[in-house]
C-alpha cells in the first residue's frame, strides 16, 4: 500500500494544496492518503474521496523548555548568517529582547550564548536539546501514536516553519517514516530563522531556492532536493476559477469604461504604510493627476480591514475587496492561521489579477501573481530611517527583493509624486517591462504552472 501523509498547518497551505488540484491528483496517485491538521478537520468537509481521511492535529503549545531550546537554534541560524544577509540581520534585530518579563531575559541569555555558539555543530546540539524536551509533553505521545497507527510510507510537511513540525518529524524518525518538506515561500530561506526540523527530503520552488538551501543548510546537498514549482500559482491554470471581464466588472461594481488600479495590502507588521499610499493614490484621483479610473483595494487574508475605516468614508469611491478567508477557530496561538479561504476568493483574486490595468504593493509576492496575467507593478516604498515613516525601504535590501529591484521587473517609487508619474506612465505603456517580469518569474518560479501538483507528487512517490 501506498500511503501519503499531509501535513497542512495553516489557511494558506489549505489554499495552496486543497483548493488546487493537489489533493485529487493524490488520491490517484497514492492508495491511501491522510491529511494531518492543523486547521479543524470539518473545513475538508467538500473532499469526498473513499481512500483520503482527515485528523485533525492537537493544539501543541510550548512548555518553557522546549521554548527555550527553539530560540537557542533559531537565534544561532540568524547569528551564523547575520553579516552575509541584510534580512537576516533584520529579523535577528526584531527577535531582541525590549521589556524586562522573565521570556525577555531568557531571549537575552539565548542572545549572549549565540554570539559565541552558533555553528552548524551548536545548532544540531541545540535542536538535540528540544528533542529531549519534547518527552515532557503529552502531545509528543499523541503524535507518535497518530503515525504509529496510520504508518504512511512518507510524511510530506506543506510548510518548513511552525515549531509543532518538529515534533511530527521527530516522531516520524522514530518510526522510520520517510519525511520531506516542501520551502513554502521565496524569501523563508535568506530572511527567516532556522526551520524546524531536519527533515529527510526537500521540495524547492525553483534552482535558485535549491542553491539557498544548498547555502544555509549545508547538510541537505546529501539529501534528495526537488525542483516543482509552487503550487500557490496553480489555480490560475485552472478553469474553475476563470472570470469574463464582465463578470469583473459587475462583481466589483465598476465602470466599464474606464482601466482599473489594484492597490494590494500587506498586513500592518510588515505593510504599515498601506494606508498612507492608498490616500496619496485616491487624492491623485480626486485631483485629476491620473485618469479617471476604477480603483480598488484588496486587504490582507490576515486581517478584517479595519484599520482603513477612515480611508472608506474620506474617499467613497474606492472600491474594497476583503478578502473571503473564514476564520475556523478562535482562541488559537495563532489565530491569523486560523483563517481558510472560500473557493469564491481565488474567483475574485484571479479576477482582480486577469482584469485589472495595474498593480500596486509593498514589495509583496503580489506582484508575481500580476506578473503571470503580464501586468505592471509599481512598489511604494517612502519610509526611510530618517522621515519617521515606517522604514518600508528596508525591504529593498532583502536578497530576494533585491534580485527583484535590480530585474527591473517592478517601479520603485519612494515620493508621491513618484508614484503618481509611474502610474500614469504604467497606464499609458503597460508591456514596458514585460521582458524584465517574464526573466524574473523564470528564475523565481522553476516550473510551468500546468502540472505543479503531479510533480509534486512524482517527487514524493519516487521517495
Amino acid at each position: 500500500m501506498k500511503h501519503l501523509g499531509i501535513v497542512i498547518v495553516d489557511g494558506v497551505g489549505y489554499r495552496n494544496f486543497v483548493l488546487s488540484d493537489f489533493c485529487a491528483h493524490a488520491v490517484e496517485t497514492f492508495d491511501r492518503v491522510t491529511i494531518y491538521s492543523g486547521l479543524p478537520e470539518d473545513v475538508y468537509s467538500d473532499l469526498n474521496f473513499a481512500n483520503l481521511k482527515v485528523k485533525e492535529l492537537p493544539v501543541f503549545k510550548e512548555n518553557g523548555k522546549t521554548w527555550f531550546f527553539r530560540k537557542l537554534k533559531e537565534v544561532a541560524h540568524l547569528q551564523h548568517h547575520k553579516n552575509d544577509f541584510y534580512g537576516i540581520n533584520a529579523n535577528l534585530t526584531k527577535n531582541k529582547a525590549v521589556s524586562n518579563s522573565r521570556r525577555a531575559w531568557l531571549t537575552r541569555l539565548v542572545f549572549s550564548i549565540t554570539r559565541i555558539f552558533n555553528s552548524e555543530r551548536s545548532i544540531k546540539k541545540f535542536y538535540g536539546w528540544q528533542q529531549q524536551s519534547f518527552a515532557e509533553n503529552f502531545i509528543t505521545e499523541e503524535y507518535f501514536e497518530l503515525l504509529r497507527k496510520d504508518q504512511p510510507n512518507v510524511l510530506f510537511f506543506t510548510h518548513q516553519r511552525p515549531p509543532y513540525l518538529a515534533l511530527l518529524d521527530h516522531a516520524a524518525k522514530k518510526l522510520g517514516i520517510k519525511t520531506c518538506s516542501f520551502i513554502f515561500s521565496w524569501d523563508n530561506l535568506p530572511s527567516k530563522g532556522r526551520m524546524a526540523a531536519p527533515f529527510d527530503s526537500f521540495l524547492v520552488w525553483s534552482s535558485l531556492m535549491k542553491k539557498e538551501l544548498h547555502y544555509f543548510y549545508p547538510k541537505t546537498k546529501d539529501q534528495t532536493v526537488t525542483v516543482v514549482g509552487t503550487p500557490q500559482f496553480e489555480p490560475y491554470v485552472l478553469n474553475r476559477y476563470a472570470s469574463s471581464r464582465e463578470y469583473f466588472f459587475e462583481r466589483f461594481n465598476l465602470n466599464n469604461q474606464y482601466k482599473s488600479i489594484c492597490y494590494s495590502c500587506g498586513d500592518i507588521s510588515t505593510s504599515q504604510n498601506d494606508g498612507l499610499y492608498i490616500k496619496v493614490i485616491a487624492e491623485a484621483l480626486r485631483d485629476k493627476q491620473i485618469p479617471k479610473v476604477n480603483f480598488i483595494v484588496r486587504t490582507s487574508p490576515a486581517e478584517d480591514g479595519s484599520r482603513f475605516s477612515s480611508l472608506k468614508a474620506e474617499f467613497p469611491f474606492i472600491k474594497w475587496n476583503f478578502p473571503q478567508w473564514k476564520l475556523t477557530r478562535e482562541n488559537h496561538p495563532e489565530p491569523w492561521s486560523q483563517r481558510v479561504p472560500l473557493e469564491e476568493d481565488l474567483v475574485d483574486l484571479r479576477s482582480l489579477l486577469e482584469h485589472c490595468d495595474l498593480n500596486i504593493n509593498m514589495c509583496s509576492t503580489m506582484g508575481m501573481d500580476f506578473m503571470l496575467f503580464q501586468k505592471p507593478v509599481i512598489n511604494p516604498v517612502f519610509g526611510n530611517e530618517e522621515n519617521g515613516l515606517y522604514n518600508d525601504q528596508k525591504y529593498l535590501r532583502y536578497s530576494h527583493y533585491e534580485r527583484v529591484v535590480a530585474s527591473g521587473a517592478v517601479a520603485i517609487v519612494k515620493n508621491d509624486q513618484e508614484l503618481i508619474s509611474a502610474i500614469n506612465e504604467s497606464l499609458k505603456n503597460p508591456k514596458a517591462r514585460l521582458k524584465q517580469q517574464e526573466q524574473l518569474l523564470d528564475l523565481q518560479i522553476g516550473k510551468t504552472l500546468e502540472g505543479t501538483s503531479e510533480r509534486i507528487l512524482e517527487a514524493l512517490l519516487n521517495l
